[in-house]
């Protein structure tokens, strides 16, 4: 039953972008670029309130504050490697230098991002219900605007558009893969658990404060200070009332 319940929220978060950004494509693209800035800000509501209020908390539940903190900062690092040297790119609009990548670049990229994504929702439903339900919230939130572009870059490369979706469902569906795989570890995931957490709220803290909220101050996404506070404020609300 754990293991159905872990492979379940992975596969409402990577799994709930993927079908929730499909319908944006549908609109033209100066309504589209209304809207996803409002997502955007969302989600990184969502991400740092399952960050800081959330899975920190947890991790020093168990943790000394050293310990916890320098999990967090190996996420940090982590996923600048990863961008570095993984090419795991973060666009969020139709008109990047992301679309200057390959097609099955963006899917491998999506693959490991989804990935790991699954491993963090599995990891906090070993702790508890509700930390697992947030944080498959928080990455169906920032999955959102990810899918939109990921979805106009296969566009642009010339596939149709059942073929982009059923490539970015195929791609989101490692998710599983990385709950089950710790649950499959749950012998010795007690002991490292925390440190999973920690190192998790780091890699949530990169993708908002690195690449969404930058993307925010940018004429092409920019909706207003006002409403880009608001909608944060929300994210971070819905984590808190949950």
């Amino acid at each position: 039953m754990e293991l159905l319940a872990a492979v379940g929220l992975s596969l409402l978060g990577s799994g709930g972008g993927v079908v929730l950004a499909a319908p944006l494509l549908l609109v033209e693209q100066r309504r589209r670029h209304q809207v996803v800035p409002g997502l955007i800000s969302y989600a990184v509501g969502t991400l740092l309130g399952v960050a800081m209020l959330a899975l920190v908390p947890e991790a020093l539940e168990s943790l000394s504050t050293t310990a916890a903190l320098g999990a967090l900062l190996a996420g940090i690092l982590t996923f600048f490697m990863l961008e570095k040297f993984v090419l795991w790119r973060h666009c969020h609009t139709d008109d990047c230098e992301a679309h200057d990548a390959s097609a099955p670049l963006v899917l491998i990229g999506g693959a490991l991002h989804n990935l790991t994504d699954g491993a963090v929702v599995g990891a906090a439903l070993l702790t508890s219900v509700p930390l697992g339900l947030t944080t498959a919230l928080a990455v169906a939130a920032h999955q959102i605007p990810q899918e939109v572009s990921d979805y106009a870059i296969l566009l642009d490369a010339g596939y149709s558009r059942a073929r982009a979706f059923a490539l970015n469902a195929l791609s989101a569906s490692t998710c599983a893969v990385g709950a089950t795989a710790v649950w499959g570890a749950s012998s010795w995931t007690p002991l490292v658990l925390p440190y999973i957490l920690a190192f998790a709220a780091g890699s949530f803290l990169y993708v908002a404060m690195s690449d969404l909220i930058p993307g925010l101050h940018r004429d092409a996404v920019d909706v207003g200070a006002v409403r880009q506070v608001v909608f944060i404020v929300a994210g971070i609300g819905t984590i808190i009332f949950v």
